[in-house]
């Protein structure tokens, strides 16, 4: 079997730097590469965290899948969702599910990327004794 050296979602947008822009400002990634078509993004110190923000009119995208994903939910685990959430405030994003603790082990809330992506933003907190026996290890 071959190893895996990497693996990380790559999202279509038809507006690179607006993408580029909402994923840096709200979760404090910084840019590895950059070209008019594709922005690679990384949490600072820390190359395993990454996600790519592609052109979905690219050639590198079959043609019949160039549009931007529906039905998808991108989960993004911090160290301080409420430092993440005051931004989401500032910044005036939408709020699907507002900031709250939930009985499996996290503190949540969801927002929207421009391309329509839900952003679930969490922290582990300690899960209620119904949840704590369902984890395993």
């Amino acid at each position: 079997m071959t190893a895996i050296a990497s693996l990380y979602p790559v999202l279509m947008t038809g507006d690179v730097p607006r993408a580029r822009a909402f994923y840096a400002q709200l979760l404090g990634l910084d840019e590895t590469f950059a070209s008019d078509w594709y922005v690679s993004l990384a949490a600072p110190g820390d190359g395993s965290v990454q996600l790519g923000i592609v052109a979905n009119d690219h050639d590198s995208v079959p043609a019949a899948f160039r549009a931007t994903a529906a039905g998808l939910l991108v989960t993004v685990e911090v160290d301080d969702v409420d430092a993440v959430h005051a931004r989401a405030v500032a910044a005036g994003l939408p709020f699907h599910v507002p900031l709250r603790d939930e009985p499996w082990g996290q503190r949540h809330f969801i927002t929207e990327d421009p391309d329509g992506a839900l952003v679930d933003v969490v922290t582990p907190i300690p899960p209620a004794p119904e949840f704590a026996a369902q984890y395993l290890g």
